[in-house]
């Protein structure tokens, strides 16, 4: 790889250790992916809650601390793993709380923003087009690529924390224009209506692309998506498929028109209510039991907090009920009592975490949750993998499940 003079006083040491290794991890990232330089990055973001990191990620974290390693860039995280004022009634551990209260010393020290929130894109500050940024959570690269026009690649916990400490990234992958282009082409025959609806979409193109190296561009969406819509397909997209990129024409910034995005060559792939349905088929039916249900993944917006709390005003939930939001939203929501709202009827609002990283297959084993419901598609897709039988319905059914004890 082609280094500029600082970039060599980093990798010979002459900076100090922390960019050393921070250089170098980079230096071997770049050339596994053919990189031929870095690119400069006006933001990083690393996901670091402790069921990620472990014992030996915060060791590593706290070394690199101790040896005066502080960020050059604005840098900040993912959602945690702990919320530190709601946990033991979850079923979470002191010893989880601990782990998570050495990650959050350990960052602020290298003054990294612990910012907890996977909608950055939506409460810190979006990323403008064509900004290079180092991005890690999945739902927010597709987010600030696809919607923003920035450019990122799924940067892994070591590789955000490399680029906050050096301000800079390999030049590879979606950094480059040729790898924005669209190589599937997909009609979609029913617009989608509700969140979970997008999410279904989302799924359902990110299953028939399957790889990370692949761009779809989307026909067919006849009005223009809302910030919410376009993060539930999205953030689903990306758990389905790896997919860190689509454009859907007339709506996001590089999908001026089909031939724009090179997608005016490719064969169309038709996308049926059918093909909709049949993922959806996947995950629960009406009559099953319910557990559990969670919003997450990605947290809550203020709107989605908004629309939540009018569904809760004069319910009583008879299963437990838990709502993921960002901590630039809670302060929002609670001053506009949606927090009481749902508090009110039996459901507990979280900041700064998401269940699927806050250790979700403890605290179902702790809970004895088995059967959860959930209006996010991302979410019922890692669930199955933590001991959950996940199934997913709208918004205004899960509310109705949650008073009911079963899906309805």
């Amino acid at each position: 790889m082609k280094l500029t003079e600082e970039e060599n006083a980093m990798l010979a040491g002459k900076l100090g250790e922390p960019l050393r290794w921070a250089i170098d991890h980079q230096i071997k990232v770049g050339t596994a992916f053919d990189a031929e330089d870095m690119v400069p990055v006006s933001q990083s973001h690393m996901m670091v809650d402790p069921e990620s990191v472990g014992e030996p990620g915060v060791l590593f974290l706290e070394q690199l601390a101790a040896n005066g390693a502080h960020v050059q860039i604005p840098m900040i995280t993912d959602p945690r793993g702990v919320d530190l004022d709601y946990y033991h009634p979850l079923g979470q551990t002191e010893e989880m709380a601990n782990l998570d209260r050495r990650t959050i010393a350990a960052c602020e020290q290298m003054g990294i923003l612990m910012t907890n929130t996977c909608i950055n894109y939506q409460t810190i500050m979006s990323p403008a087009i064509g900004d290079n940024v180092a991005f890690g959570d999945t739902g927010v690269v597709i987010y600030s690529n696809s919607v923003c026009g920035a450019r990122s690649n799924f940067e892994g916990g070591p590789s955000a924390l490399a680029a906050g400490l050096t301000g800079r990234t390999p030049r590879y992958g979606l950094h480059l224009d040729k790898h924005r282009l669209a190589t599937r082409r997909f009609s979609v025959e029913e617009s989608p209506q509700h969140l979970t609806d997008w999410g279904v979409l989302g799924a359902t193109i990110g299953k028939m692309a399957g790889s990370y190296w692949e761009v779809p561009v989307i026909e067919g969406i006849n009005e223009a998506p809302t910030s919410d819509q376009l993060k539930h397909m999205g953030a689903a997209m990306a758990s389905f498929g790896s997919t860190p990129l689509f454009h859907i024409v007339g709506v996001t910034p590089e999908a001026h028109s089909l031939a724009s995005v090179g997608g005016d060559a490719l064969a169309i792939e038709k996308i049926t209510a059918q093909d909709l349905q049949t993922t959806l088929a996947a995950y629960g039916s009406t009559g099953d039991p319910v557990d559990v249900v969670v919003f997450a993944a990605p947290q809550l917006s203020l709107i989605e907090m908004s629309e939540l709390a009018a569904l809760c005003v004069g319910k009583k939930f008879s299963v437990p009920l838990l709502v993921c939001t960002s901590p630039q939203v809670y302060p929002d929501a609670q001053r506009m009592k949606l927090v009481n709202a749902i508090e009110d009827a039996g459901g507990k609002v979280l900041q700064g975490t998401c269940f699927y990283n806050q250790y979700a297959r403890e605290i179902g084993e702790a809970n004895g949750w088995t059967h959860l419901l959930s209006n996010s598609a991302k979410i019922v897709n890692i669930l199955g993998g933590y001991g959950y039988q996940p199934a997913l319905a709208s918004m205004e059914r899960c509310i109705d499940s949650a008073v009911a004890g079963v899906i309805v």
